[in-house]
C-alpha cells in the first residue's frame, strides 16, 4: 500500500502558481522522495489552492490491482465549501502535494450543494 510521492520536478512547478511562496518552500524542504505509507494521509487537514479548508482526511481508497490510491475521504468539512458538511470523496488527481497537509490542485466551484 504504498504511493509515489511528489518529486522535486512538480514542487518546481509550484513555484510559478498562485500559490504563496513560503508554502512551497515548505513542501520543498520538508518532502521526502520515495515512497510513502496511505495511513500517514489519515487526520491530515486539506486545503483548497485559494488557501481555504476543506476538511481533515478520514480515509484513501486504494485500487487493489494498481496498488495505487485513488480518492481520498475527507470529513469535517466546511459548511460554507459543502452543504450540509457532508463527507466527500476527492479525486487523487486532484491532489497536488502531500507533507504536513494535502494541497489540492482543484476543487469544484463552491458550495456543492447536497441535492441537485
Amino acid at each position: 500500500m504504498f504511493f509515489k510521492h511528489f518529486n522535486s520536478h512538480l514542487i518546481s512547478k509550484l513555484r510559478g502558481s498562485f500559490i504563496a511562496p513560503r508554502l512551497v518552500a515548505m513542501l520543498r524542504d520538508n518532502m521526502a522522495e520515495g515512497e510513502e505509507s496511505v495511513s500517514r494521509l489519515t487526520g491530515l487537514e486539506v486545503f483548497l489552492p485559494d488557501g481555504r479548508r476543506l476538511g481533515v482526511v478520514h480515509d484513501a481508497v486504494i485500487d487493489a490491482n494498481g496498488m495505487s490510491c485513488t480518492h481520498l475521504f475527507v470529513r469535517d468539512t466546511e459548511e460554507e465549501l459543502v452543504e450540509g458538511s457532508v463527507h466527500v470523496a476527492v479525486p487523487w488527481r486532484w491532489v497536488r502535494a502531500i507533507d504536513r497537509i494535502v494541497l489540492l490542485r482543484w476543487f469544484p466551484p463552491t458550495p456543492i450543494p447536497l441535492q441537485n
